[in-house]
């Protein structure tokens, strides 16, 4: 219960009047009181043994401190009858005791936490019997306020007035003036001391190692996911040597990137870039045909394959553009085992493999280039492979009718014989030229390559009157119009030249540099002969080379 509201009739006097003293008088004398002439010591000093500068000698008058009390004096005078007789306070102590002996702590903790720090102290500060010290704010520049109290009886760490919860409130002061919630009393109070430098330092680099190791974990887990969709996860090859037998098929004019990707989907070669790189290491050149791998190959077994450096597993031959049909048939036939005559007697049935009915054989359709086989292919099989390789090129170039593609392989076949690959195109041109109506060739095409395939043999030298036998279907001096048929194998370029050629209005060309290929083009018999004289001296300086 708080003292304001006892009615104690032993509350002092005043010696003069014989009345009890006023609140502004028992304020006073609570100052004098407690402090006893003496300055006061604050709390600071016992707990760091600092010297603590001297407070005023003496204390400001309570009334000139707080304006309010003066308010309250004038009430109290105007209305003693009100007035509630409050008992004389006891003074403080002369001496606070130490609160270094209510510290249960350790001596060699660093520092105390405030009781509570970086208040001002207002006038009317309590303290109880159980000694409570707050943190001195005096040399924070906070000043200490006259007329410190003290109750009788324990102290729980808070005052409580009657009618107050948990709260002191000083009669006078509005509501929400400056108060204090104490904390509870210092010897029961437990102070945490802050950790040491090194021990902050020790858990941020424990924080940081932590934070560091999640991060290079998600990035570890994050590439595991993302392995298969950018493809790192394949490997760059196979041990080998593989097992089992895989056929791949290179078409006629096919990438080595295509095949590349054909062999890694047959699971012939682990990676496909790789293999590249090895294939275009070796120097080697694709060309079309089927290929016998094994599954889980070695990227270098496998350009072996491809290049028939391993000759002695599959069947393998290569054919040169311009090859006639004997000299064709006879590099199958020592590449395969398979014998000329068994080869020559199937060429010699055309109709069999597609032909039409004015092909005599198989010439012109025996595409060039590297092929192989699987050992025992049959020979039919062969051919037939071969053939397919040249009617799909003319497909290509929208040539479908089989007698339309037979007249564009005799084309093919002249183009290849007489012009460079760099003419193919004009030369082509020219041939369709001569076959129109026109008054200097009268529908000959006078072409020498044709006229020595007649005669069997590779020399451009041949009599007049070999020139006028017109028994020879093949001579277009004496006959008009194509031969009867292909004079020999084209390649691609030629075959694509015949079956789009370029618009001229060319009737003659010759070859005038049998090594370069240089071919010279006319419209006139005359233009043409001059042509023909740089190509008699360049035979005349390169003797043997044009017989």
């Amino acid at each position: 219960m708080s003292p304001a509201n006892i009615d104690d009739s032993s509350s002092p006097l005043d010696p003069g009047a014989g009345r009890p003293l006023t609140r502004k008088e028992l304020r006073a004398r609570e100052k004098t009181l407690n402090t006893g002439g003496h300055d006061a010591v604050p709390e600071q000093a016992y707990e760091t043994g600092h010297d603590i500068p001297p407070l005023p000698a003496e204390p400001p008058a309570a009334a000139e401190a707080d304006p309010r009390r003066q308010d309250e004096a004038l009430r109290e005078d105007q209305a003693p009858q009100d007035r509630v007789e409050e008992p004389v306070i006891p003074a403080a102590p002369a001496a606070p005791p130490s609160i270094q002996d209510d510290r249960q702590e350790p001596a060699q903790h660093d520092s105390w936490e405030p009781a509570l720090a970086g208040h001002q102290h207002a006038a009317g500060v309590h303290y109880s019997d159980e000694p409570h010290y707050e943190e001195p704010g005096y040399a924070d520049g906070h000043g200490y306020a006259a007329g410190v109290h003290q109750h009788d009886g324990p102290f729980d760490g808070t005052h409580y007035a009657d009618g107050h919860d948990g709260t002191h409130y000083e009669e006078g002061h509005d509501d929400g003036a400056h108060h204090h919630e104490l904390l509870p009393a210092s010897a029961a109070a437990t102070v945490v001391a802050k950790p040491s430098k090194k021990v902050r330092r020790r858990r941020r680099l424990l924080a940081l190692f932590l934070t560091l190791a999640v991060f290079v974990t998600a990035v570890a887990v994050g590439a595991q996911f993302l392995k298969p969709l950018l493809g790192s996860d394949k490997p760059g090859d196979f041990p080998g040597p593989g097992s089992g037998e895989v056929v791949v098929t290179v078409e006629n004019g096919e990438g080595t990137r295509s095949v590349a990707s054909k062999l890694e989907n047959e699971g012939v070669v682990a990676n496909a870039d790789t293999f590249l790189q090895s294939f275009s290491a070796s120097g080697g050149i694709l060309s079309p045909g089927d290929y016998t791998f094994k599954s889980e190959m070695k990227n270098s077994d496998a350009v072996n394959v491809l290049l028939g450096k391993d000759q002695t597993k599959v069947i393998y031959f290569a054919l040169s553009a311009g090859l006639r049909i004997g000299e064709s048939l006879q590099a199958i036939s020592q590449g395969s085992g398979i014998s000329f005559q068994d080869l020559q007697a199937l060429s010699n049935e055309p109709a069999q493999f597609g032909l039409p009915a004015n092909a005599k054989n198989l010439e012109g359709y025996l595409a060039p280039g590297e092929h192989r086989f699987p050992l025992g292919t049959p020979a039919k099989d062969i051919l037939q492979s071969l053939v397919k390789i040249t009617t799909d090129e003319l497909v290509s170039q929208g040539i479908t009718d089989p007698a339309k593609q037979y007249e564009a392989v005799i084309v093919a076949s002249i183009v290849q014989a007489e012009g460079g690959q760099a003419e193919y195109g004009d030369v082509a041109g020219a041939i369709y030229n001569r076959l129109k109506p026109n008054d200097q060739t009268g529908g000959f095409l006078q072409v020498d390559s044709a006229v020595t395939y007649g005669l069997g043999t590779k020399s451009y030298n041949f009599t007049d009157e070999q020139r006028q036998d017109k028994s020879n279907p093949y001579n277009t001096y004496a006959n008009p119009g194509l031969p009867p048929g292909p004079i020999g194998s084209p390649g691609k370029t030629a075959i694509d030249a015949a079956a789009r050629p370029k618009t001229n209005d060319y009737l003659y060309w010759v070859t005038i540099n049998l090594d370069t290929k240089e071919t010279k083009f006319s419209r006139t018999l005359a233009e043409h002969n001059a042509y023909v004289e740089q190509y008699n001296a360049w035979c005349t300086a390169n003797v043997g080379r044009c017989t």
